[in-house]
């Protein structure tokens, strides 16, 4: 699985990496550091990675199968 998240959605609110710190990360200003950019989730990490894509208030991360 991987992950998208859109940098023109993204306000760093940082609930990703607060819900799921094992998949999601921050870049030194608070937004994530995969800005714009696939990203792989971690094996075994699906349900981390859905849990921080549904917190994102902005509705700024999709999830690729």
């Amino acid at each position: 699985m991987k992950y998208t998240v859109d940098g023109s959605l993204c306000s760093g609110h940082g609930r990703c990496y607060l819900l799921a710190p094992e998949v999601y990360e921050s870049d030194d200003d608070g937004f994530n550091l995969h800005l714009d950019e696939p990203a792989e989730v971690p094996a075994g990490r699906e349900a981390p990675a859905r849990t921080g894509a549904h917190g994102c208030p902005e509705r700024a991360i999709t999830l690729h199968a």
